[in-house]
Formats: C-alpha cells, sequence, structure tokens
C-alpha cells in the first residue's frame, strides 16, 4: 500500500500543490510553521475524512477562500485508487472514492490505513484519559467496521442527552429514550474497546521487551465506565453523564508500576512508542497490507536508541517524515527515497 501522488486546493496554507511520492520514503524538510504538518493532515484527510490534530473542517480551509479541494491516488490491494474531498465555508463536505460520490465518510475506511507518530502520542501515558481514548478509537476506526457509526451515533444522543440535563424541567419518561439508545451503543463500544486492548496488550508488551531488552513488561489494563441508567438522580444534579465511554480510561504499567503516576519520561515515551507500534501490527495482522506511516516530527522527540528503533522497525511501510533537519545514526539507516523541501506552503525542491 502506498500513495502516488496527492493534490491540494486553497488547503491550509497552500494554494495549489501537487506533488507526487516515493513508495518508501518521503522527507519533508523545512523551518517550522512553513506546512509540513499541513502537508501530513491532507494525506491523512484522504483515509479518514477528518484532520489528525481534531481540527474542525472549515480550519483547512485556506484564510479568505471560500472551499478546499484535497485528491489523492494511491496503490492498495493490487489497486490503482484515488480519492477526493471538497470542503466548504458552509460546512458542507463532498467526498468521491474512485470518481464516485460517496455520502457518508466512513465509506473511505477499508481503502487505506494510516498510523501517524507525533510529539503528542509520546503524552498518551502520562496525560489525561481523552488522549488514550482517541488512540483506541483511532485504530478501531480503521480495522472494525461500524465502529465509527456507532461511536458517532453514541456522541451525538450524548450530547442531546447533556443539553437536556441543562434545562429546569426533566421528563424522565423522555431522558429513559436516550438511555436506552447510550446504554445500547455503550454496551457495543466498550465491548469493541475491551477486545483491542486484549490484543494490543500482548502485542505492546512483546515489542516493550525488545525495545528494553527484556529489561521491562508492559501491561495494558481496560478501566471502562459503563452507562448506567440508575445513576439518572446524580447526572440531573451534575446536570451532565457521568458514566459511558466517553469516560472510559485504560491503565499503562511496567513490571506492575502505574507509568502515568511513577514512571519516568524515558518509560513513559518508551510505552508510547510501544502502543503506537503495535498500531501498526494489528493492522498488517487485520488487514493484510502494511499501513503508511506519518511521522510529525517525532524523531526529534526520542533519544537516538529509540530513534534507531523506530527506523528498524517500519522498512516495509511508506513513510512520511516531517523534519527541520536530519542528521546523525537515523540518517545514515534511512533506505533512499525522496526529499522534498517546503517553505511558505510551496515545494521548492524535490530530490
Amino acid at each position: 500500500m502506498y500513495i502516488k501522488d496527492i493534490e491540494l486546493h486553497n488547503f491550509r496554507n497552500y494554494s495549489d500543490l501537487k506533488v507526487s511520492f516515493n513508495k518508501n520514503i518521503n522527507l519533508f524538510l523545512g523551518d517550522n510553521a512553513q506546512g509540513k504538518t499541513n502537508l501530513l493532515e491532507g494525506i491523512y484527510l484522504n483515509a479518514l475524512a477528518r484532520s489528525f490534530k481534531n481540527a474542525r473542517d472549515k480550519e483547512l480551509i485556506k484564510f479568505g477562500e471560500d472551499y478546499c479541494r484535497i485528491k489523492s491516488s494511491f496503490v492498495a490491494f493490487g489497486d490503482e485508487c484515488t480519492t477526493e474531498i471538497v470542503i466548504s465555508r458552509d460546512g458542507k463536505k463532498g467526498i468521491k472514492a474512485d470518481g464516485v460520490k460517496v455520502t457518508r465518510a466512513s465509506e473511505l475506511l477499508d481503502r487505506l490505513f494510516i498510523v501517524v507518530f507525533s510529539p503528542e502520542d509520546l503524552k498518551i501515558v502520562k496525560e489525561d484519559p481523552e488522549k488514550r481514548r482517541r488512540f483506541i478509537d483511532s485504530e478501531l476506526c480503521q480495522i472494525r467496521a461500524g465502529y465509527l457509526s456507532e461511536l458517532n451515533d453514541y456522541k451525538k444522543i450524548l450530547k442531546q442527552r447533556n443539553a437536556y440535563l441543562k434545562g429546569e424541567h426533566i421528563d424522565m419518561d423522555l431522558l429513559a429514550v436516550w438511555d436506552v439508545q447510550l446504554a445500547r451503543f455503550g454496551t457495543r463500544i466498550i465491548e469493541k474497546r475491551k477486545n483491542f486492548i486484549e490484543k494490543i496488550d500482548k502485542i505492546s508488551n512483546d515489542i516493550h521487551q525488545k525495545i528494553t531488552g527484556g529489561k521491562e513488561t508492559l501491561e495494558l489494563r481496560y478501566e471502562p465506565s459503563e452507562f448506567n441508567p440508575e445513576n439518572v438522580r446524580e447526572d440531573i444534579r451534575n446536570r451532565t453523564t457521568g458514566h459511558g465511554p466517553h469516560r472510559d480510561d485504560f491503565k499503562i504499567s511496567t513490571n506492575g508500576v502505574d507509568l502515568r503516576k511513577f514512571g519516568s519520561q524515558g518509560q513513559q515515551r518508551t510505552a508510547a512508542l510501544s502502543l503506537k507500534l503495535s498500531e501498526i501490527k494489528i493492522i498488517e495482522e487485520e488487514k493484510g497490507e502494511n499501513p503508511i506511516l506519518l511521522l510529525d516530527d517525532v524523531l526529534s522527540e526520542l533519544d537516538n536508541d529509540r530513534q534507531v528503533y523506530l527506523m528498524n522497525s517500519l522498512g516495509e511501510n511508506q513513510m512520511f517524515i516531517t523534519t527541520t533537519d536530519i542528521v546523525g545514526e537515523v540518517a545514515k539507516r534511512l533506505p533512499e527515497g525522496k526529499i522534498i523541501k517546503i517553505r511558505g506552503g510551496e515545494v521548492e525542491t524535490e530530490i
């Protein structure tokens, strides 16, 4: 699986850009705030029709313009494919897969698999549960059919219920209608998350032991928050839904020690790297394809040993790497590829 090229029109700081890519390594070089990450964002958008930075659609449109367009061509499962997305300032989004209009973004799933490494991912272990939920959801959206729709349905119902709880008068019968729906979708989400954590627990531990030379074991423990209609009085009092998958978390430990509370920065980053590498392994096992990897300035956040281990682990995948510079041992280990120098939303040179 690899991306052949991409076209960006009025996307972020790009007016018009078309650039082709190498099947193996594509290095985006340039100073900060020149558009390197924006280019990665455009690539990712063609897989899931949303930004990996959780930006709103209208924020992707170049300032002063009414719309943006992103189109890419890629090879997957031996077939040549295209995806085109047009986003309007009024919130409308048009999507075409191989030239045919699709009505839901979820129809893009199972076509192109992408894993992102960014400095934010190194905070999975130590920061708030929302980051860990996002890690689970981003992977499940790609490997489990229907998960994205179930998650969106759950969030929609949750938003409606929370808005109603903030009102002055609560009709218990009406609230019960939302409760039934939340329980139904919540149960499905929790079951899929539970199975995912069980699988990734073993894979990430194997990777973690290799990175640490067998000195540390990694353990993941799912901590679900199941929605229970019996908590309705508490919810009415607090004017929000206090339980459900939107409050899920999972605990990350090495050698029995809770990394979020007691782990060193090095241990936390090693665990985060193990989790991200396990994403790749699961996609390869589940889908029979090597996912495309986006490394957004992550090399500068890792010490030399972890950089070398990361690069040695990714030989079979097409990679897109953003950096201000690349030197040392990692530069020596990179296979031949393409260097794309970016400045001010334009490609200056391609090597």
